[in-house]
């Protein structure tokens, strides 16, 4: 029963929040959230909008978080994760991880990698999985995901802030019936923030917010003013 101490490995978007949800859910004993704090914004690895939310979310759940900051160079985040991982498995005693990864293969392999070499297992329990049907459970869960960073031809600034429901899903298949979309934002389409989700203890109130629009249909939400409130 050792391997169920886990850690998350956490970025606050829809995909680590899941499976958060889906080992609380299996009454896993999830010791603390891993979150990689990059100061690259195009890091190879992890996810970079909104990361500073963690902490909210972290208090939202209760759960403890090892927040590690990385300088978002290719490979050499692989160290940072190292240490993260390191501090997790030695400060709450983890026995495993598990990763939010849907279908990069960079991002798995590297994750396995160096679990492996800290004597950790690892679990992906999205991987390939069908991503209409898991945004579906995701919006019927109850989760309010936010998008707050936008990379795709037919996603404009309108998209930031809002809320991924079943009008949101629709317009992803569609762009995937035209131009090849990843419904799930595997491929840089977009970023998300969950704001609430059923394991949540109080939900994240997005009290002040910028959007920011650069070139090539390319958009991020600027969170300013954040805090947790009763649910």
């Amino acid at each position: 029963m050792g391997y169920l101490m886990l850690g998350i490995l956490f970025s606050g978007g829809k995909d680590s929040v899941f499976t958060a949800y889906y080992y609380l859910e299996q009454g896993w004993d999830v010791k603390c959230l891993i979150s990689l704090r990059s100061k690259n914004p195009d890091s190879w690895m992890f996810h970079t909008p909104a990361i500073e939310m963690t902490q909210l979310q972290s208090e939202a759940l209760g759960i403890p978080i090892v927040s590690v900051e990385t300088g978002g160079e290719k490979e050499e985040e692989l160290r940072d994760l190292e240490e993260a991982l390191k501090i997790a498995k030695e400060k709450h005693g983890i026995r495993a991880v598990a990763v939010g990864a849907l279908l990069s293969d960079y991002q798995h392999e590297r994750v396995n990698r160096v679990c492996h070499s800290l004597g950790l297992k690892c679990f992906a329990p999205l991987w390939h999985k069908d991503q209409g049907r898991l945004l579906r459970e995701i919006i019927s869960l109850g989760f309010d995901v936010r998008l707050v960073g936008i990379a795709a031809h037919g996603l404009d600034e309108s998209f930031l802030g809002a809320r991924i429901d079943r009008g949101v899903l629709a317009r992803f298949m569609e762009l995937h019936g035209k131009y090849g979309f990843h419904v799930g934002g595997e491929g840089g389409e977009y970023e998300s923030l969950v704001a609430d989700c059923p394991v949540f203890r109080k939900r994240i109130e997005l009290l002040e917010t910028e959007k920011l629009m650069g070139g090539d249909d390319a958009g991020r939400l600027e969170i300013r003013v954040a805090r947790l409130a009763p649910k």
